[in-house]
């Protein structure tokens, strides 16, 4: 009979005001569980064991394997849910919604970690997964659990076999990770765009978008001394007036450049260094520059107020 051994794996688990400027007419205001022990089998000298590679093997009772293959990660395209990441052995990684990454931390102990073993820092390497999204975290007992992105993973208990993703979206809680530590499968919400920001445009450099990220325009007609719109009734249906914005959600800008214009009709109009900034009604989807150089006229705007050409 071989001799068994048992690995331990345990872990605790304003808007602002848009201040007054000379811009010729006026500035105006804006406005855990108990711990216990998963026990697993080192491999026999004859290779049937049923343990991995570096001698974590299946539990007796249930079949699943509870341990985690030495060696370099690898990355592999599933047919549903795209690029994941697996060990040496092919066994699917996962990650937890109620980790976290940034610091990173495990709250996954216990029972927890008998179900989801923890993927060893010392035995694996960053394969195919960019080394640099690799790292570890030390868990309640002092060993080193691997993360990519910050994020802590884990093996399935259920993953009998190389290729098997039953964990994927267990308890609405676990999920494949992505080698940049995403949730593969999961089509996440995009980060939410500044109020105002730039875009880095192929041909036009960088550009002003507003938080829908759509391109932001100035017309050649309008003048920034004194400060005034040329464009009103038929104009307006093609080139939308852009809205005032919070001067604390705007990044790449100097906010002190940003001044309120009182259009003919009442309402309030962003400038850019004095000139009325505008949106384009042709412009479909967030990064179009279909008004760009629209009749000789019409421009997107660099950061300090200039055309972008």
């Amino acid at each position: 009979m071989m001799n068994l051994r048992k690995l331990t794996i345990a872990a605790a688990g304003t808007a602002l005001v848009l201040g007054a400027t000379a811009c010729g007419t006026q500035g105006t205001t804006n406005g855990s569980p108990q711990q216990a022990p998963a026990q697993t089998a080192a491999p026999a000298a004859d290779g049937n064991s049923g343990a991995d590679a570096y001698g974590n093997g299946a539990d007796s009772g249930s079949g699943a394997a509870a341990g985690t293959a030495s060696g370099p990660l690898a990355v592999r395209d599933d047919a549903e849910l795209g690029r994941l990441v697996t060990d040496a052995a092919g066994f699917t990684l996962y990650r937890f919604d109620k980790d976290t990454a940034d610091p990173s931390s495990s709250a996954c102990a216990g029972d927890c970690a008998k179900a989801w073993p923890p993927v060893p820092a010392s035995a694996t390497k960053s394969g195919g997964v960019d080394a640099a999204k690799t790292g570890s975290v030390k868990r309640a007992d002092g060993t080193e659990q691997l993360t990519i992105a910050g994020w802590p993973v884990y093996r399935f208990a259920k993953d009998t076999a190389p290729g098997q993703t039953n964990g994927q979206g267990v308890g609405g809680t676990w999920f494949a990770v992505t080698p940049d530590g995403k949730k593969a499968g999961v089509k996440e919400a995009a980060e939410p765009l500044p109020a105002l920001s730039l875009a880095d445009d192929a041909k036009l450099g960088k550009i002003i978008r507003d938080g829908k990220g759509r391109t932001l325009y100035r017309f050649t007609k309008d003048t920034a001394w004194p400060m005034k719109s040329n464009c009103e009734g038929a104009c307006l249906e093609k080139w939308r007036p852009a809205k005032l914005v919070d001067l604390n959600d705007v990044e790449g800008i100097d906010p002190k450049k940003l001044i309120t214009y009182t259009r003919s009709d009442g309402t309030k109009q962003l400038t850019i260094d004095c000139w009325p900034l505008y949106w384009f009604t042709g412009d479909k989807t967030p990064g179009d520059t279909n008004g760009q150089g629209v009749g000789g006229t019409w421009f997107a705007v660099t950061a300090n107020g200039k055309l972008a050409k």
